[in-house]
């Protein structure tokens, strides 16, 4: 497994995987979820991963999208990461979280409601060394951009 593990990682750290991947990961783990009734998303198979749903920011429409995630210890949340597999942007559903805070996480078949929190200051440098041992690529993904990368600590409602 820590064979396949290192070879993803290499893979993800690519500008190749940058380009594509925003374009195919999300809509396969989208409909596999769905057809699986929230038991199965993908790309969780190498990442653990949620289906986040919030309000869109300009729209205040739900809006669900498919997202790596690093379960916290506690067991208590989750740290998701606005990487945007290392392109220039802050990915859309950050900006949802900063104008609604308020979400539900789809998290092995479960619903959960949860409260998003950006992370700044110490607690984003913590945050950001787990995440690291986590998935080392996202130390890749920063090198490849001029903004931070958001983090995000979800809690339950």
């Amino acid at each position: 497994m820590a064979l396949g593990v290192t070879f993803v990682q290499k893979i993800s750290s690519t500008v190749l995987f940058a380009r594509i991947a925003p374009h195919v990961i999300p809509a396969l783990d989208r409909a596999v979820h769905r057809l699986t009734r929230g038991r199965v998303i993908p790309s969780a198979r190498m990442l653990p991963g949620v289906i986040l749903t919030a309000k869109g920011a300009r729209t205040g429409q739900p809006r669900s999208t498919p997202l790596a995630c690093m379960p916290e210890e506690s067991g208590a949340g989750w740290i998701l990461i606005g990487s945007n597999f290392g392109r220039p942007g802050h990915p859309a559903w950050t900006a949802n979280l900063l104008k609604h805070p308020d979400a539900q996480v789809s998290w092995k078949g479960r619903d959960i409601a949860v409260r998003a929190r950006l992370l700044q200051g110490a607690e984003r440098a913590a945050a950001w060394r787990a995440v690291l041992r986590f998935w080392p690529p996202y130390a890749t993904y920063q090198a490849r951009i001029e903004r931070e990368i958001r983090l995000f600590r979800l809690e339950r409602r």
